[in-house]
């Protein structure tokens, strides 16, 4: 997170915090949940059905389920099948999979 630079519309020099973050579930540990809130970012971070389970089990001590924004997760979908499209197109411009 450190390494992050939001570039700005006018001068300025960029800024180093995102205004919110979409992760997938593989993220969805309370340490990094714990680190972006204590950074000020709103995320979006799916609960693993694992860990919703547990919360599930432990009753009234297991805590709120944390808060999803289904759009703007959408959206992270949206952007990543489009990475996907350009790799794909890297891969067939420079020939890499080309055989013999």
């Amino acid at each position: 997170m450190e390494k992050v630079r939001v570039p700005r519309i006018g001068p300025g020099r960029p800024r180093n915090k995102p205004d919110c973050l979409a992760a997938g579930k593989s993220y969805s540990n309370g340490l990094r949940r714990n680190y972006v809130r204590g950074l000020g970012i709103r995320h979006t971070i799916p609960e693993k059905t694992d860990s919703q389970a547990a919360r599930l089990r432990k009753g009234s001590r297991g805590g709120r389920p944390p808060g999803l924004d289904e759009q703007r997760y959408k959206k992270r979908n949206t952007v990543e099948r489009a990475i996907n499209r350009l790799k794909h197109a890297r891969v067939v411009a420079t020939r890499y999979d080309r055989r013999g």
